[in-house]
């Protein structure tokens, strides 16, 4: 897959059809978006998706940019996945939030790119001020003789699957429910870093982990995981808070791996299948702690069960 970081028309003579969005998560819905996308592309014609390096909201609104649930190289390598065959990945500033509706179709999509075609989805809005939707698309592009495709918005129990309800399951600690909407599990990746080594005195050493300071976090409490290092997949828990109970502040994410005794600061851990289990709370005691972690170590589900 090729990544393209300007709209500028390129030296390829096949056709374009290309879907629009930010994609966090690339979702179930998004998903069904990038099947339709695939299933318009004509023989010698690329795929591509048009999406952007920051959240639209970290330059319109800042103040209520949402945490993301892929990082900018989850997203992109997702996307990738699909099978489409290039991405547009530009970043989102003055000048794409200045064009109005007109002006992104004739600008970007006609003369930049030179779609043949479009797919969006049905609540897909777009130029200053949100403006644009679907039957503008139509009434500007149609005539032209591209095609606008819109797929309507895949429902769950009754609800859009959308970004929004994926954030909203984390921040509840139902990660089950956020991986059913993801249609895979919620991953969080980061580096080993060194803490303050109180798991080790107290005979549950954690490897403290260095997550992207973008990317959301689900409800602080203590999860069931699976963690995967060098290849191979543990079971474990992870801590998400402030280690109340010695009177922290900062927000933290510790993972225990069951039969684990490397050293491995500085390598890449990922944890996946979260699994609430309690709420981070603070104990009177150090001894209390430890009772309490005995006891969630024996709700971690066995190695024979793991998906490798």
């Amino acid at each position: 897959m090729r990544i393209v970081h300007t709209l500028e028309r390129r030296d390829d003579a096949r056709g374009l059809v290309l879907a629009i969005g930010f994609f966090d998560g690339v979702h179930r819905g998004h998903r069904e978006t990038l099947r339709t996308l695939l299933r318009q592309r004509r023989p010698g014609e690329r795929a591509g998706v048009l999406t952007f390096e920051n959240h639209p909201a970290a330059f319109l609104r800042p103040e209520a940019v949402p945490p993301l649930i892929t990082t900018q190289e989850e997203r992109v390598t997702l996307l990738a996945g699909t099978g489409i065959d290039s991405v547009y990945l530009v970043p989102f500033g003055a000048d794409i939030a200045a064009l109005s509706a007109e002006e992104f179709i004739r600008r970007v999509l006609i003369e930049a790119l030179d779609v043949r075609a479009v797919v969006i989805g049905e609540n897909f809005r777009f130029g200053s001020g949100r403006a644009g939707d679907a039957r503008l698309a139509r009434e500007l592009l149609e005539p032209t003789g591209r095609a606008v495709v819109v797929t309507p918005s895949l429902t769950e129990a009754g609800e859009r699957v959308s970004s929004t309800r994926i954030r909203a399951a984390l921040r509840s600690g139902d990660v089950e429910a956020a991986d059913a909407l993801l249609g895979r599990p919620y991953m969080l990746r980061g580096r080993v870093v060194l803490g303050e080594g109180r798991g080790h005195e107290l005979g549950f050493p954690t490897a403290n982990l260095a997550t992207p300071p973008q990317k959301m976090l689900p409800m602080d409490g203590v999860y069931s995981v699976v963690a995967r290092y060098d290849g191979r997949d543990r079971a474990g828990l992870v801590s998400i808070g402030s280690k109340p109970t010695f009177g922290g502040e900062e927000r933290v994410v510790e993972a225990w791996l069951r039969d684990f005794r490397e050293t491995i600061y500085g390598e890449e851990l990922s944890l996946r299948d979260f699994r609430f289990l309690r709420e981070q709370r603070a104990f009177a005691t150090a001894d209390d702690l430890l009772a309490q972690m005995h006891d969630d170590a024996t709700r971690v589900r066995f190695p024979s069960f793991l998906p490798t």
